[in-house]
């Protein structure tokens, strides 16, 4: 066979694991972004007996804690919806006024409204000192690289903005992976609830950073060294 062939045979299945991981990623973001709108819309009739809030009973009366609760619930979800256009090449390239405007509504979301009131939540968590430590940890890296993200735009260093952003995005999802571990692990196993609740604390993001991490160093390997 030719290998003109070979060659258009391989870029035909290149192209086609592309496509074939664009749908998956995008599948599971919208999975995951339908049901946190489904957990939203349960919070919006601001009952303090549903959901989460009923773990929750000791601080409900907390005006400050249930303050930073309402904060978090109803803008993150502003934070999970940039990834269906922040990491698309092609969106950069053919709006990239709008692809600046998404990320410092991303950015901004982040510092500004969401690094607070985690913060807080985090100081009150479950799970005592290992649930507690777990989501400030989980606060503090998201502000980091949601900074570092902003920081390295500004300084038009576009290849370690990417890194930061891919990060930050990692930790946003959390909250998707937070409540799908929970789902797992208390279906699998026999676990005392406040023993799942620790595990289900680390392991809510700290498997997202390391899968951040391996793309991040194998995007890099696959680029032909300059």
């Amino acid at each position: 066979m030719p290998s003109s062939t070979l060659s258009a045979q391989g870029a035909l299945w290149r192209s086609l694991g592309l496509v074939l991981r664009v749908l998956l990623v995008y599948s599971v973001l919208s999975i995951g972004c339908f049901l946190m709108l489904r957990t939203i819309v349960g919070y919006s009739s601001f009952r303090d007996d549903v959901q989460f809030l009923l773990l929750k009973q000791a601080y409900i009366h907390n005006k400050v804690w249930k303050t930073a609760f309402y904060i978090h619930v109803f803008s993150a979800i502003i934070a999970l919806f940039a990834g269906f256009t922040q990491f698309s090449p092609e969106f950069l390239r053919q709006y990239r006024k709008i692809h600046r405007l998404i990320g410092r509504i991303y950015v901004w979301d982040i510092l500004a409204v969401n690094f607070p009131a985690a913060m807080i939540m985090a100081v009150y968590a479950n799970g005592e000192m290992v649930g507690k430590s777990a989501f400030v940890l989980l606060d503090v890296l998201w502000f980091w690289f949601t900074y570092q993200a902003y920081a390295t735009a500004r300084k038009r260093n576009f290849g370690n903005h990417k890194d930061f952003m891919i990060r930050s995005y990692a930790l946003t999802f959390s909250a998707i992976t937070l409540r799908t571990w929970k789902l797992i692990l208390s279906h699998a196993f026999v676990i005392d609830p406040a023993e799942l609740y620790k595990i289900d604390a680390w392991m809510g993001f700290a498997p997202n950073l390391m899968v951040a991490e391996w793309m991040i160093r194998t995007g890099k390997a696959a680029k032909p060294k300059a």
